[in-house]
């Protein structure tokens, strides 16, 4: 075992050894004056990467799932109704988290490698005449699916319906990989964590607040302690953090948004559209479906495979790593066995892509699929030979 790396798993992704130099770093007295010359160029980046004028980002020592609780307990209070999607593990995780806060949550559910359909939300928005729905939560890439949905549409169908309801997007598994405009969109709440397309380690939950979002602050009456931005702002107008802040993580952050505004957003987003669209012609070549039901919906940071019917998807997972060393996604919930998930975000150029794409061939042949060794691998080079 080599730890697999270079792994393609839709998070923690491959970092970049000049990030991974920036996260190990000496012990520094956070309290001292030079912590400020980390935390605020963070802090601004992570805003650029959003595409924010007027964003508030905070950051809390957790994950993307910390994320979604900041969301929650900063703007609303128990017993305040929201409109969610459910269309895949994530979505659903978010909608329990809602429900153990003791927040009603009005649920539309699709089929699982199904969007977010817009159309859906202005009725029931519409209907809602007396503004009871408080927020409107969106999944804006659903990493157990490989689906994308459209969060201008979910904006446009809030207005169309003229509601007044904010708008909470979990991003974790596309800012920093997709296209992301927070302002443009209309985006209240944006989520994020280290992992993903910011090519660090788990341990920072990102959370950007509108204006009008980080106002409920003064009405919102779920308990919050740890993740109250009231005391993380404060922390930051004295260049500091209200605990310990994880000093090496923040840093990595800095340097990480440096790198992405360095190569410009619109190439980073290129860049991985190009990368997904040559794993997209292998799977083509294998004759595989993405569980993604149209094109449209595809994601540009994981694409998830569906093995043939009777297949258990789990077994590549699992040959992958015990005979080739190399980590690939598993279904999750009512896809568990059914897919199987390459990510392909960060950092990862073309020749990495190909050799995560020959390993899921070797395994697919060895457990008897019908695949013909270099099919995909041949699609794949095609398109990064000429795109």
């Amino acid at each position: 075992m080599h730890n697999q790396n270079p792994v393609f798993i839709p998070g923690p992704t491959n970092m970049p050894e000049a990030l991974r130099r920036a996260v190990d770093m000496p012990t520094m007295d956070h309290r001292s004056a030079g912590f400020k010359d980390i935390l605020h160029p963070a802090l601004n980046g992570v805003k650029q990467v959003l595409k924010s004028e007027t964003a508030e980002v905070f950051l809390f020592p957790s994950t993307g799932s910390g994320g979604w609780e900041t969301a929650l307990s900063n703007t609303l209070s128990k017993g305040d109704k929201v409109l969610a999607c459910e269309n895949g593990m994530f979505s659903q995780k978010w909608i329990d988290m809602c429900q153990r806060h003791g927040l009603e949550v009005e649920v539309v559910s699709v089929p699982w490698g199904q969007g977010i359909p817009a159309h859906r939300y202005e009725e029931i928005l519409s209907a809602d005449s007396g503004h009871e729905i408080k927020a409107v939560l969106a999944t804006h890439n659903e990493t157990a699916t490989g689906v994308v949905s459209n969060i201008a549409a979910v904006r446009a169908a809030i207005n169309a319906a003229a509601h007044p309801a904010l708008l909470f997007v979990d991003g974790v598994s596309s800012i920093g990989s997709m296209d992301f405009r927070m302002d443009a969109w209309g985006v209240d709440v944006a989520i994020t964590g280290s992992q993903k397309g910011f090519m660090l380690p788990a341990g920072l939950a990102i959370a950007a607040f509108s204006p009008k979002a980080a106002a409920m602050i003064e009405t919102a009456t779920l308990p919050r302690w740890y993740f109250d931005i009231r005391d993380m702002r404060a922390g930051y107008a004295v260049n500091g953090f209200p605990y310990t802040p994880p000093v090496g993580m923040i840093n990595g952050l800095k340097m990480s948004t440096e790198m992405l505004l360095s190569e410009g957003l619109e190439n980073v987003f290129a860049r991985h559209a190009r990368i997904a669209e040559g794993v997209r012609k292998a799977v083509a070549a294998w004759d595989m479906p993405l569980y993604a039901q149209s094109p449209e919906l595809y994601s540009n940071s994981v694409s998830a495979i569906k093995t043939p019917e009777g297949f258990d998807a789990n077994e590549i997972v699992t040959l992958a790593s015990e005979k080739y060393d190399t980590a690939f996604g598993a279904g999750l919930g009512q896809v568990a066995g059914k897919l199987f998930r390459i990510g392909h975000l960060g950092s990862l150029p073309d020749v990495l892509a190909l050799a995560g794409i020959a390993t899921a061939e070797m395994c697919m042949k060895d457990l008897g699929l019908a695949i013909t060794l270099g099919s995909g691998v041949a699609a794949a080079q095609e398109h990064y030979r000429t795109v």
